[in-house]
């Protein structure tokens, strides 16, 4: 749903309006433009022509990749003024200066180094591809929150790397419920469960698995297709490279997860669950695959942050300054939050502010060593994800009020007042989980919260990193023409 968003904004006010900034250049009586490239569907992504410095359009076409690439900043208008949380920001006000800064930009921006070759029909497939990629990613981190807190996780007890179909006569399905029913947590926790309910957790894993297969279908394909058209350069070919890599090697990551919880528990009295440190592995794993499929998609389909000015350039670079440490604090957060759903943490102290009748309980350092109680006691855990989460609103809260002190793009400062929003919802999630007692649905709404915050602090990032020195070069001509 994202890529084709952005796909949409980009083909239609994008092209359009870069095309008439390259007619208002050419003097009257000179030579007709050559013709434009047609429109693929609706239009084309801006920003392409030549890949990572290894392909230069030649310059009989020039305007056309010029035009395409200044498509880039018109369409973040579009997405900042109306994708962005659903939030409109107010119409942007152009001067003859900026008009003639735009076209600048538009001529300088021949030497940008891309991501993909072959124009912007090239660009715009790979970008619908990855954005696509993007949100399955999201979908799978989601239910696999949802196997989580339905207890579904272990129902499996074996792995194949090929995978395997589930179990289709009543036979097959006895024969997996016998293999769960050796397993610690029928023991210990699900003893007497009926088989109806063992099929329902075991689609619950099944599905998980599967889906997560399904994506290495959906990545692996279109790219070994794209590298055989030639649309991609040699610098997004070794990213995209590592990212499958990382997605394989997710897989071996579940099951080594799912293993520790098959194994007996050192004590009687303890219930059988994944060991958090696989689990916050296994989460942060999938963290940096999203992250890295995100980042790669933004940069194909905006090769250049929204400039307009060196005013708003540098503001940027302030901004920047600060959203950097606050990305870090948002995905710290994050992955606390595995630490506190591999301790059951969620299931203690369901009381707010306090944590029971005291601020901080008499056992947060009761383990030995002394880093144990960071990640393995359960007061310790929920008192850390606590203390970070009001951290993370109170820095993005900063981050806010620094951005309204400065002069930048209204876009991005719609942008980061989005991120608040969806800190203080993620916030207001947390805490709604805690006191009743994590059910499923807060549960995968919390989760999904963290990943749309963090999807949002990944935008801003990006949107806030430094123009290409031909850009700079160009405002730099505009603002000394002026």
């Amino acid at each position: 749903m994202m890529g084709s968003r952005v796909a949409a904004a980009l083909l239609r006010r994008g092209r359009d309006q870069a095309s008439s900034l390259m007619a208002a250049r050419l003097p009257r009586g000179g030579p007709a433009p050559a013709p434009a490239t047609p429109r693929v569907g609706s239009g084309s992504f801006g920003g392409c022509g030549g890949g990572g410095g290894l392909a230069t359009p030649p310059r009989s076409t020039g305007s056309v990749f010029s035009a395409s690439r200044l498509a880039s900043f018109h369409a973040f208008r579009s997405i900042g003024s109306k994708t962005l949380m659903g939030q409109c920001t107010r119409k942007m006000t152009t001067t003859a200066a900026s008009l003639n800064s735009g076209v600048a930009n538009a001529a300088a921006n021949s030497g940008l180094k891309l991501l993909v070759t072959k124009g912007p029909q090239a660009q715009k497939a790979i970008g619908i591809w990855l954005f696509g990629c993007a949100a399955w990613v999201f979908g799978l981190v989601i239910l696999g929150g949802v196997t989580r807190l339905t207890r579904s996780g272990l129902s499996m007890t074996d792995w194949k790397f090929t995978g395997s179909l589930p179990p289709m006569s009543d036979e097959e399905w006895l024969l997996e419920f016998e293999k769960y029913k050796v397993s610690p947590e029928y023991k210990r926790v699900n003893k007497g469960m009926s088989l109806e309910d063992f099929k329902f957790i075991y689609w619950m894993e099944y599905g998980h698995r599967m889906w997560g297969r399904a994506l290495g279908f959906l990545f692996s394909v279109p790219f070994a297709y794209f590298i055989a058209k030639g649309y991609v350069t040699c610098q997004l070919g070794l990213r995209l490279s590592g990212l499958f890599a990382l997605g394989a090697g997710q897989g071996l990551i579940g099951w080594w997860m799912v293993k520790s919880g098959l194994e007996e528990p050192a004590s009687e009295y303890v219930q059988p669950r994944v060991s958090p440190y696989r689990l916050a592995t296994h989460l942060t794993s999938a963290f940096v695959i999203y992250c890295g499929i995100l980042w790669t998609a933004l940069s194909v389909v905006m090769p250049e942050p929204p400039a307009g000015s060196m005013n708003w350039v540098n503001s940027a670079a302030k901004i920047k300054k600060l959203a950097i440490p606050v990305s870090a604090v948002v995905g710290i957060t994050a992955i606390s939050g595995a630490f506190v759903a591999g301790n059951d943490a969620g299931h203690a102290y369901n009381t707010f502010p306090k944590m029971g009748d005291t601020w901080i309980p008499e056992d947060v350092f009761a383990m030995e060593p002394f880093i144990r109680n960071f990640f393995e006691n359960t007061s310790t855990v929920q008192l850390n994800h606590r203390i970070l989460a009001t951290t993370t609103l109170l820095s993005v809260g900063g981050l806010w009020l620094a951005a309204r002190k400065v002069d930048m793009h209204p876009a991005i400062k719609s942008l980061i007042g989005s991120t608040l929003g969806m800190a203080a919802l993620q916030v207001t999630l947390g805490i709604s989980t805690l006191l009743m007692y994590v059910p499923t649905s807060l549960g995968s709404a919390h989760q999904a919260g963290a990943l749309t915050l963090l999807s949002l602090m990944i935008l801003l990032t990006h949107t806030l990193r430094r123009p290409s020195p031909t850009l700079l070069k160009s405002l730099a001509s505009a603002v000394k023409s002026t």
